[in-house]
């Protein structure tokens, strides 16, 4: 069992940055794919970006493609998702997740993944 816990959300202004964090509970397997996905108010998860650890490759949602890195830090379990310009269609409960093996085909898929953190809320205002 891996678990997963989110921090760094709140409130911003348009065009603000925010730095999530996610830190892994130890864990055995040295290939993972880190996704981090996001819930608008009243839709549904959708996928943000996603880490393959195998060798670092990175996917991003067309909406984020240019403001958000997702990046990981192995020493100490955690991977990050670092936000800028945002705006407020931004808004939502940030989620990561992650699930044994390699990204391919899966990058952004809320399914295909397997451990989920409780989420962290990212508010951002006009």
């Amino acid at each position: 069992q891996v678990r997963l816990v989110e921090s760094g959300g709140g409130s911003v202004q348009a065009g603000g940055s925010l730095r999530l964090s996610c830190v892994m509970s130890a864990y055995t397997y040295s290939t993972k794919c880190l996704g981090w996905f996001r819930q608008p108010p009243g839709k549904e998860r959708e996928g943000v970006a996603s880490l393959d650890t195998r060798d670092g490759s990175t996917s991003y949602a067309d909406s984020v493609s240019g403001r958000f890195t997702v990046s990981h830090d192995n020493e100490k379990l955690t991977v990050y998702l670092q936000m800028n310009s945002l705006a407020p269609n931004d808004t939502a409960i940030y989620y990561c997740a992650l699930v044994i093996g390699t990204c391919a085909g899966r990058q952004l898929k809320p399914s295909s993944y397997v451990f989920w953190g409780q989420g962290t809320q990212v508010t951002v205002a006009a």
